[in-house]
């Protein structure tokens, strides 16, 4: 009798699993440990910007008389080349293109509405890194016979290239409290993006170089065309000679070097 309470107070006090039998209770000891916490971001340096918020766009540009403009492709056709367009100015995190595209009036007011709806004026910042539509898309009306000349002007539009960056945030907080919201709104644009930070972003352009530099194919796009091996220069456009087969009309060739 005295074995059997003994061996049922060295279960009850056992670290390790234990299997109860009929009768009998379990009950398991918590041990304290210590944890080692980092340290946090130091943003005695950041200055938070005013307004904090993201500004209206308006839905018509202010001009005295609107001009209709040509399609222009080339607008939303291969990358940006202007070198501030595809880099952070004030804020750290933010949505890149990965593609070529144009954004309407009710894109600008989705984006502002969800990410001012989650910002927080105190601690956080949003700026706009592209215009507000200012490019006219003209349109005819419907059941209207061809000919008669260029339609009205419908609605406007901002071009948009890969690697520019449309939306930026910063202020006193990390890229994973604004990473799920930014990734929201940039599945919701009519391109391919992604929400990035400064040190994604440069990951990213690193990435880019080091496939072109450890590439050991020796074939690549670049040299058949230059060569015009089998004649391929007959059936390539002059977009494929500038941009090196990287881009096929708006979209992005990412495994292409």
């Amino acid at each position: 009798m005295l074995l059997i309470r003994c061996s049922g107070f060295a279960r009850l006090f056992s670290r390790g699993p234990c299997i109860a039998g009929p009768g009998d209770t379990v009950s398991k000891l918590c041990i304290a440990r210590s944890k080692t916490y980092s340290i946090p971001p130091d943003y005695s340096g950041v200055a938070i910007l005013e307004p904090s918020k993201l500004k209206f766009c308006e839905k018509v540009p202010k001009l005295a008389q609107p001009k209709k403009e040509p399609k222009n492709l080339k607008d939303i056709r291969g990358p940006t080349f202007d070198p501030s367009a595809s880099r952070f100015c004030d804020g750290d995190y933010g949505i890149v293109a990965l593609g070529g595209g144009y954004l309407h009036w009710c894109h600008f007011e989705n984006m502002r509405l969800m990410i001012n709806r989650f910002l927080e004026p105190k601690t956080m910042y949003a700026r706009w890194r592209v215009s507000a539509p200012y490019k006219p898309i003209t349109r005819k009306g419907l059941g209207k016979r061809m000919g008669g000349g260029k339609g009205a002007i419908d609605h406007y539009v901002t071009p948009v290239k890969y690697g520019q960056i449309i939306v930026e945030l910063g202020g006193h907080f990390e890229f994973v409290e604004v990473e799920h919201v930014l990734t929201y709104v940039a599945k919701k644009l009519p391109f391919k993006a992604r929400a990035v930070s400064r040190k994604t972003l440069e990951e990213m352009y690193q990435e880019e170089e080091r496939m072109k530099k450890e590439n050991q194919n020796p074939w690549t796009f670049e040299r058949i065309i230059k060569a015009n091996m089998l004649g391929s220069r007959k059936v390539l456009s002059p977009y494929d000679l500038k941009f090196k087969g990287k881009f096929w009309g708006k979209f992005y060739l990412p495994g292409r070097v």
